[in-house]
């Protein structure tokens, strides 16, 4: 089946948000240029919508859902597996790997925009599933082994999904858009919740690494398996986008509100990683209860899940750009509260209040760039440049907090570096907003 060309966007499909930020640059387009007609009007549920939109959660819960369950890894490897290794280094295997899940969107975006989503969902999944059946064959020590499966091979195969199965909702959905983006973005922390408890208990019990990974990876087997024929493409009169990815690009670096999305996500993202890479490693450093401490990174993505799912929902009262300022602002704060982390109440309030506001985060982040995109043809190109910049942030996000932790875990600088560099990120989006706010108050002097 053929994919759908993104049409041209009118006032009719424009969301709340996306319909005030180009009213007030005066961009909206008028009904009599757009190109769109009933045919193409995504039908907004349906059985195939709803399936798809099943399949894109599945997605989510077994590649990003499965890198925010690093933790356990960063824990594991330190103390047992790769004892011969800094905690800095082992941090780059899921640096590497959320890395790549983000920048491989460089070129799944494009290939998406010109039809290529069922060959990207399948090579994209068998990528992932032979990682995790590659990684139970290594040994303690091997550390290049595990850098090598888990960290690129497992990344290339999430990037290759990622952008394209959260694209392809804008062919089901418009005016639900926004909810069921962050619906289906919710499948990665509710991932995030059921691998770690699953991957301590495997790996930290009688099963061991070999059989404990064999047994993950059967499971992320079998759910991407599931996903890849539950997904359908919408096949339309309008003919297969040839945007010219050159002129994207051109038009990208013209576009101040998109440079300021990809320069703000970028920053923030240097700090957002922290607590998901070591919030289990300085619980247990801090000797506070061990099954606890197994169990900091669950309390955190199952916050995470109700954050994804409410972003959407509150976020049509209050504006995507509003809600994303207040969670960006909510995290950094919080990430420089880990120093005070001390005893299980700080875990644990620690815990809830960042699985909630990076879960809103992360579900805002496809809706926004969808919001400030003018032409949607031009979609899958945006939402490749934009998240193979901030695919930057993640590399660091973890290595960098990682080498300021040093051998002598000195948490109140790393803690303190990643949270300054995230409110960095987050001014970028107050920035976003005063200028709306000026055009806005200039156009009625006008």
């Amino acid at each position: 089946m053929s994919t759908m060309a993104q049409p041209r966007i009118c006032d009719t499909l424009v969301t709340h948000e996306k319909s005030n930020a180009l009213e007030e640059l005066g961009r909206v387009h008028s009904s009599n240029s757009s190109p769109l007609c009933s045919e193409s009007h995504p039908p907004d549920g349906g059985f195939w919508a709803w399936a798809t939109a099943f399949g894109c959660f599945l997605i989510q819960f077994c590649g990003f859902g499965y890198v925010s369950s690093f933790g356990v890894y960063q824990d594991f490897y330190t103390r047992i597996y790769l004892t011969d290794q800094s905690p800095s280094a082992i941090s780059w295997i899921g640096a590497l790997a959320s890395f790549l899940a983000d920048s491989v969107t460089l070129i799944s975006g494009p290939l998406y925009d010109r039809g290529w989503f069922y060959q990207l969902m399948i090579v994209g999944s068998a990528l992932q599933s032979i990682s995790l059946f590659a990684l139970s064959l290594a040994k303690p020590g091997q550390f290049y082994l595990i850098f090598i499966v888990q960290g690129v091979l497992s990344g290339i195969g999430m990037g290759l999904t990622y952008g394209p199965c959260m694209l392809v909702i804008s062919q089901h959905f418009s005016k639900r858009r926004t909810l069921v983006m962050s619906l289906v973005a919710s499948g990665s922390p509710m991932g995030a919740v059921i691998h770690p408890i699953m991957l301590n208990h495997l790996l930290n019990g009688t099963v061991g690494f070999a059989r404990g990974v064999r047994a993950s990876a059967g499971l992320v087997s079998g759910l991407l398996l599931i996903s890849c024929l539950s997904m359908r493409t919408r096949a339309l009169s309008t003919p297969k986008s040839t945007t010219n990815y050159n002129a994207a690009v051109r038009k990208c670096s013209r576009d101040v509100f998109f440079i300021l999305i990809t320069a703000g996500s970028t920053i923030f993202q240097i700090g957002y990683y922290f607590p998901i890479f070591y919030l289990q490693l300085d619980s247990i450093k801090h000797r506070i209860d061990i099954h606890l401490s197994f169990y900091s990174l669950v309390i955190m993505n199952a916050a995470c899940v109700i954050g994804r799912c409410t972003a959407g929902i509150i976020a049509a009262y209050t504006g995507a750009l509003n809600f994303m300022i207040a969670s960006t602002v909510a995290c950094s704060a919080l990430i420089i509260s880990m120093i005070a982390l001390s005893n299980v109440a700080s875990v644990v309030v620690l815990g809830l209040a960042y699985g909630y506001f990076s879960g809103v985060y992360i579900a805002l982040m496809v809706p926004l760039v969808t919001a400030f995109t003018p032409d949607l043809s031009e979609l899958g190109a945006r939402f490749g440049i934009c998240f193979a910049s901030t695919a930057f942030g993640g590399l660091l996000g973890g290595p960098i907090p990682g080498a300021l932790l040093s051998s002598q875990y000195r948490w109140w600088v790393a803690s303190l570096f990643s949270g300054l560099v995230s409110f960095v990120g987050s001014s970028m989006f107050v920035v976003m907003r005063l200028m709306i706010y000026r055009r806005r108050w200039t156009k009625e002097a006008v």
